[in-house]
């Protein structure tokens, strides 16, 4: 090739000032071309990498665009158009993927590996030869300085022999080492060539390869496809400006009508005048929270009205809780030693709020007098609300009152629909409770239907037919078969609630029926309780009222089907009264009851009366046996709590409780 620069190899011999000048430019010019090409090296080093990370990237990126399926997204995640669409790209971006491990494979072999050759044998081969070469020319020169001072005075014959030799075979050994030298050098002037252009051939080609390889793959049906995709692209951005412009257009409209609303309180009354029509309302208030017995704090929470009740929700959380029963409540300003603008809901727990709205104490007014059950609840609520800013409430009405005195009935789908959002009960205790154990649509009683009128009626009829006196507490004078009873035990109990059930016979009716009076009264915040006495006799059972002394109810003994205590709260005890309906069908209902500690011993004593009333016809003496017998220690209960069946295989082993057997052995 023209223009390649030599060195002689034929004057290495003689080693001339010159030969040794044109050595220098020489290693001069390899050391230029080894720093190049090691800077070379590192840039296609780069580009090698950087293939290999777009080889996995693109990878990772089509295995992402496949599992776009799989995620679930809050907000668009059933977007079958972007599924499939992605779905499709990430079929391309695959096929993508696969070009460039080709392309990474083809930079490897045709690229890095001869500039690679060319910086590790080359070079460094060309590096070792110089430091042979310069080992031998130093040995050389010492040779010749040894040979040099030889004293021709003492002729030593051995010493000469010996710097003979040496100059020999160091002059031999340079001279060889040097032509070796020389040849690599001029090998170079080629190499460097060919070092330098086969890479960025190999490099062009792998290049041209991946083009090809891409045309291929990607056909005239993905290029119609990118084009469509690109048509939608710019339809959503399209759209997105002008969402943009709407909604800055909104921003600057919210900006100049909501700026009196930022303080909070116009001090000018009349810019903002009490809005008196509301049924519902929403926003932030302060409640007072008791902390101690004498402390309380002020926490900051989100109040909004559904129906009837005032509800509260916490940041982010997904559903609001219930604070409090509206209905019938009383609402007015009160003057707190802490705080100014409050006003006090007035219920069965006096609770304190602070707004700077006075519409709270308007739109509480009108829930509490139940206005938003109207059709027009807005119009009503302005012809009703006429009364001064700060007026208090009135209270309820005699007929309010009247009306909140009767007997209070929930649904049990009322119950469930008021619940949170999100907790839904499990399929398999909802097909049991509603299905199988309670009637579908039951009514729920909270409150005891006290027909004091309809049996004072009854008895002075009765009176006047018999000619006998009644007293004026709804009893009859006359002698019953209760009275001749040997079996009166008085417990005291809270009514909780009834329910019409399914299954009478059943070991967990009462125990659901319990479930779900406790839930309603919970969800409803019911906490009034009517105390009554329960006098437990062989005949029947009695809910009679502590200070009149009447029979609010009788329930027939025989009727009774079964009676149980709930298994952890010994308070809690129902039964089941089955009786006949007016259409001739059998008809159960389940009562459920609030002892003082006495849910088993209740139990007991009404399991000891189905005793005697099965064996009614023993003497008083044997009768008083019985309960001497039932009043000794039982048996302990099994490990399914205190259930006990009522049948007239009733067992013996029942406890009659101290009172009952004090009563027993004094009649005896």
């Amino acid at each position: 090739m023209p223009g390649i620069e030599k060195l002689p190899i034929e004057e290495t011999l003689e080693d001339s000032p010159q030969t040794r000048s044109l050595l220098g430019v020489f290693e001069e010019d390899t050391a230029a071309i080894s720093n190049y090409c090691t800077q070379l090296y590192q840039a296609m080093q780069r580009i090698y990498d950087a293939q290999n990370e777009l080889s996995a990237a693109t990878h990772l990126t089509s295995r992402l665009l496949k599992e776009y399926d799989k995620q679930r997204f809050p907000l668009g995640g059933d977007d079958e158009v972007m599924s499939s669409t992605l779905q499709q790209f990430a079929k391309v971006i695959d096929e993508l993927s696969s070009c460039h491990a080709v392309l990474s494979t083809q930079l490897a072999d045709a690229m890095m590996f001869p500039i690679t050759q060319f910086k590790e044998r080359d070079l460094k081969e060309i590096l070792t030869l110089k430091e042979v070469f310069q080992i031998a020319s130093d040995d050389h020169d010492t040779a010749i300085n040894r040979y040099s001072r030889l004293s021709k005075r003492r002729d030593n014959d051995k010493v000469n022999t010996s710097a003979v030799e040496d100059v020999y075979t160091s002059r031999k050994k340079q001279h060889q080492t040097m032509m070796h030298y020389f040849c690599s050098l001029n090998t170079l002037q080629y190499k460097k060539k060919t070092a330098l252009l086969e890479p960025l051939l190999g490099y062009m080609q792998a290049q041209i390869s991946f083009f090809k390889l891409g045309s291929e793959n990607l056909t005239q049906q993905w290029e119609e496809f990118l084009g469509t995709i690109g048509t939608s692209v710019q339809n959503v951005r399209r759209e997105m400006e002008e969402e943009v412009g709407q909604m800055q257009q909104s921003i600057q409209e919210m900006e100049r009508s909501c700026d009196p609303l930022y303080a909070p309180c116009d001090p000018d009354p009349a810019h903002s005048p009490v809005c008196r029509n509301l049924t519902r309302k929403q926003g932030y208030l302060y409640i007072r929270n008791k902390t101690g017995l004498v402390s309380s704090s002020w926490e900051r929470q989100y109040f909004f009205t559904q129906g009837g009740n005032l509800m509260q929700q916490g940041r982010g959380e997904v559903a609001g809780g219930l604070v409090t029963d509206l209905d019938n409540c009383s609402v007015m300003a009160v003057d707190c030693d802490d705080r100014r603008f409050c006003f006090q809901v007035t219920s069965f727990d006096g609770k304190n709020f602070q707004t700077w709205s006075k519409c709270w104490i308007s739109t509480i007014n009108n829930i509490s007098k139940r206005i938003y059950l109207s059709e027009n609840a807005e119009e009503l609520a302005a012809r009703v609300n006429q009364s001064a800013l700060e007026a208090v409430t009135p209270s309820p009405s005699f007929q309010q009152r009247h009306e909140s005195m009767r007997p209070s009935r929930w649904r049990v789908g009322r119950a469930s629909s008021i619940s949170s959002v999100g907790s839904e009960p499990s399929p398999a205790l909802s097909v049991l409770s509603l299905d199988a154990l309670v009637a579908p649509d039951t009514p729920i009683q909270f409150d005891i239907i006290s027909p004091v009128s309809e049996e004072n009626s009854g008895q002075s009829k009765t009176a006047a037919q018999s000619g006998r006196r009644s007293n004026p507490f709804g009893e009859s004078g006359d002698s019953t078969s209760e009275d001749n009873s040997i079996l009166h035990q008085l417990f005291i109990v809270r009514f909780l609630g009834s329910m019409e059930v399914r299954a009478a016979e059943s070991a967990d009716v009462i125990s659901e029926t319990m479930r779900q009076i406790l839930a309603a009264r919970a969800i409803h915040n019911i906490f009034r309780m009517t105390e009554s006495h329960l006098l437990v006799t062989c005949d029947c059972l009695k809910l009679i009222d502590p200070q009149t002394q009447v029979t609010r109810l009788r329930f027939p003994l025989s009727s009774v089907v079964q009676c149980s205590s709930h298994q952890d709260n010994k308070r809690l005890f129902g039964f089941v009264l089955q009786s006949a309906s007016e259409r001739g069908d059998s008809r159960a209902v389940c009562y459920i009851f609030e002892s003082n500690n006495d849910g088993e011993k209740i139990c007991d004593s009404i399991g000891l009366a189905k005793q005697i009333a099965f064996h009614s016809e023993m003497d008083l003496e044997e009768q008083s046996r019985l309960i001497a017998a039932s009043s000794r220690p039982a048996n302990p209960p099994g490990s399914d709590g205190q259930f006990l069946v009522l049948s007239n295989s009733q067992s013996e082993d029942s406890d009659a409780g101290e009172e009952g057997k004090k009563r027993g052995e004094s009649e005896a």
